[in-house]
């Protein structure tokens, strides 16, 4: 077991990762309606600007409107202002709206590319997270911590399930009630504590408290999400045998990710000084940032067409508070979650840069910078005339693959 390799993805895999072709389909509600509203903005967006840097500033204002709310409310009991719950209902809508033009930005100035798929869906798994956290602090959801945790660990669930079916089936499925639904109920929910104050979730409609609605609706999505995934396995996957993209069996996604649920789920449970339920904002972070990992190396499995790992140098960090809580507490498990923290947050960008670096020398491209000969082949002209017709930001296989996508994801035969 290597710790470092010089290499995450070897010459196969980057070949296949070249070759690999975005494939989406999409029945949102939502999407259709605001069409115009993504085709005026990227029409506003210079052409110099670069789709990955348009998605990274998105997500940048997202944990950045985040962080302010888990500063005011660590534990999701306390009261923020109400304006940093207006600045998040805006951090939610600025990243949505910027991550839905970086692949029209992309055909615009001509600079699609498999990375721009990878990273698109690398920044998502992350801010999956703070958008999930700063739900249930906007609800004060840390005052039925048990919720918050089914809460926020169903969010990272379900992202990492939708690309577990694309793995299976080589297609990314959007529902009628999808991720774009579920951000601008999110923004609703940040505008109305904004308007009326967080305590408003704790009326009593019945005999439960309207702050419950935020779990039903994750219910709801959960059983949308299972049930569409629960078909595509019982149908088979696209590989031999009905097995996935990479030939592999279509059950092995469900390990790498039970590796980081059930973990949480026990130390949780086994808390002798509840860290969780006294931190929990910490505990989400840390966990969602391992869970962010597991699934931007599923998504890199599916390009590349590869096998995913189950073991993640990511779970270290897990690995030592459980062995902490089998020592007796041999250090404040407060000070053994910030350490898990920073771990994992090292790991993630550790392996999210490596990723970048490797397939940018591949494909000789720039992260963060458009080439001056992509730009001057760029046809705003014709770009607006394609788009008219109907873009939704979807391509499919025999379409040129969208800049929108993951960051650092993973390596399929290799611990990284």
């Amino acid at each position: 077991m290597q710790f470092y390799k010089e290499r995450i993805l070897n010459a196969a895999q980057l070949k296949r990762l070249s070759e690999h072709k975005y494939s989406c389909s999409s029945a949102s509600l939502l999407d259709a309606w605001l069409q115009p509203w993504w085709c005026w903005l990227v029409s506003k967006t210079p052409l110099w600007l670069a789709p990955n840097l348009i998605t990274i500033l998105g997500l940048i204002i997202n944990i950045v409107t985040t962080l302010i709310l888990v500063w005011y409310s660590p534990d999701a009991r306390q009261d923020p202002p109400r304006w940093a719950f207006a600045l998040c209902a805006l951090g939610v809508f600025v990243y949505q709206s910027l991550d839905a033009i970086d692949g029209k930005q992309a055909r615009r100035t001509g600079s699609q590319s498999p990375l721009g798929e990878l990273f698109d869906h690398g920044c998502d798994s992350i801010s999956t997270v703070f958008i999930a956290l700063g739900a249930c602090i906007a609800v004060k959801l840390g005052e039925y911590p048990t919720w918050m945790f089914f809460q926020c660990f169903c969010a990272m669930t379900l992202f990492y399930c939708a690309h577990w079916q694309a793995y299976v089936t080589g297609t990314l499925k959007m529902g009628r009630i999808d991720v774009t639904e579920a951000q601008y109920t999110i923004i609703c929910i940040h505008l109305i504590s904004a308007t009326l104050g967080a305590d408003v979730w704790a009326t009593q409609v019945g005999s439960l408290e309207m702050r419950y609605s935020l779990g039903g609706a994750a219910v709801i999505g959960a059983v949308m999400t299972l049930g569409s995934l629960a078909a595509a396995l019982v149908a088979g996957g696209v590989g031999k045998n009905g097995s996935t993209v990479a030939g592999t069996s279509i059950l092995t996604p469900v390990f790498p990710f039970s590796f980081v649920v059930v973990p949480a789920f026990i130390i949780f449970q086994k808390s002798e000084s509840q860290v969780y339920q006294n931190h929990p904002a910490l505990y989400i972070l840390a966990f969602g940032m391992v869970a962010a990992k597991v699934t931007n190396r599923l998504v890199v499995a599916h390009m590349t067409k590869s096998e995913m790992d189950y073991y993640d140098w990511a779970l270290v960090g897990p690995a030592m508070l459980f062995l902490n809580q089998y020592f007796k507490n041999a250090l404040p498990e407060y000070y053994v979650l910030w350490l898990c923290f920073a771990w994992v947050v090292v790991e993630l960008i550790r392996y999210c840069g490596q990723i970048c670096m490797e397939i940018c020398e591949h494909l000789k491209i720039h992260l963060f910078r458009i080439s001056p000969a992509s730009a001057a082949a760029s046809a705003p002209a014709s770009f607006s005339a394609r788009h008219k017709q109907a873009d939704r930001n979807v391509t499919s296989d025999s379409d040129m693959s969208e800049s929108e996508d993951t960051a650092p994801l993973v390596n399929d035969n290799s611990i990284s």
